[in-house]
């Protein structure tokens, strides 16, 4: 049967040729020889090239197989004409909504992610039609788009690429610091410097650290007692994790200093 035989088709995008080869002959008792035929075929992409081959080919003297190849040739040339023919593959292994669709169909996908399709549409003509006044035709192009998969990528990535406008962490790894960071995080504030610290009165040490890689903030200033007696700050840079004692009075210029050369790759 015709459409068994396309909903096992469907399945290449998940499952090698083997398994759907397997599933069309045991499970669905095609003949094996003509399922090597329709292998041969719906393991194919192109663009014009494979088409000029199909319309070449047996498959061209079928009446309806050479509409199909004449629309999509169409289609091809309207993609090209807009730019877009780079983007646009034929796909031979695409086989849905055959209660529906009258023509194309597609799929778009991310070739950088594998999640398979995140949208998918069509041709139907007949379809609105039904609810029309009869022997009304309206032809449509419809498409529906995966928003769960969309999200999950844009959730990903977020993660991924969290950024902060934030440019120092004022931190420190001892208790009774946090009126001392409010005093530093003052003096960056004055001078027009991106900074925040965690509110917390007491954070440990590792716990800033994290904060500052989470949201990819490039400077950590910490503060704590053998700093307060020597009248330094200590300056670490969140991704080599190089630190550096600097003077309380040049703290402001240094940490200027280290941002640019982050920032420039220095």
């Amino acid at each position: 049967d015709f459409r068994p035989i396309c909903s096992a088709v469907d399945k290449l995008d998940k499952e090698s040729w083997e398994d759907v080869k397997k599933e069309m002959v045991e499970m669905k008792g095609l003949d094996e020889s003509v399922a090597d035929k329709i292998g041969a075929l719906v393991q194919r992409k192109g663009q014009f090239d494979l088409l000029e081959e199909l319309d070449k080919s047996d498959l061209g003297t079928n009446k309806s197989a050479a509409a199909g190849i004449a629309d999509m040739k169409l289609l091809l040339e309207y993609c090209q004409l807009f730019g877009c023919l780079d983007h646009v593959s034929f796909d031979l292994s695409l086989a849905r909504g055959l209660d529906y669709y009258t023509g194309t169909i597609y799929e778009a996908v991310l070739t950088s992610e594998e999640v398979g399709s995140v949208a998918g549409g069509g041709r139907y003509d007949n379809l609105v039609g039904m609810f029309a006044n009869k022997g009304r035709s309206v032809p449509c192009v419809g498409v529906s788009i995966g928003i769960e998969r969309l999200f999950s990528i844009m959730e990903r990535k977020l993660k991924e690429n969290r950024t902060s406008s934030i440019q120092v962490l004022v931190a420190s790894g001892q208790k009774g610091m946090l009126r001392e960071r409010m005093k530093l995080l003052n003096m960056l504030w004055e001078a027009d410097v991106n900074a925040e610290m965690l509110y917390k009165a007491n954070p440990k040490l590792l716990t800033q650290f994290q904060q500052a890689e989470n949201e990819k903030i490039p400077l950590v200033a910490i503060i704590g007692e053998s700093e307060l007696e020597s009248g330094k700050v200590k300056l670490r840079n969140t991704e080599s994790k190089e630190e550096k004692l600097v003077d309380r009075e040049s703290f402001v210029a240094e940490v200027r200093t280290w941002l640019t050369s982050i920032e420039l790759g220095i």
